[in-house]
């Protein structure tokens, strides 16, 4: 069974990596995210949310439920902690 896990992991660990060599070099500017996406983000987010920061439109009316889940999960885990640390004596 354990040689049956590693074989697993090894596979899926070579998917990964092929996976990751047709991941645009970093910083390239002429990558889809760079030419598509933030063209997109930096043209409408005033017209689209009359936010004039595009990072405040972005985070909170394009992407407002992801960083609502990752608030509450944020907050969840420090609540967690602060019940904890209060339970030890």
């Amino acid at each position: 069974m354990k040689g049956l896990t590693l074989l697993v992991l090894a596979a899926f660990a070579g998917l990964l990596i092929y996976a990751g060599t047709d991941f645009a070099v970093l910083g390239d500017p002429k990558s889809p995210a760079s030419t598509h996406v933030a063209t997109q983000y930096l043209l409408r987010s005033y017209p689209d949310t009359r936010t004039p920061n595009v990072v405040t439109s972005v985070l909170a009316d394009y992407r407002g439920f992801d960083t609502l889940g990752e608030t509450t999960v944020v907050f969840t885990a420090a609540a967690g902690q602060s019940a904890r640390s209060r339970a030890s004596p």
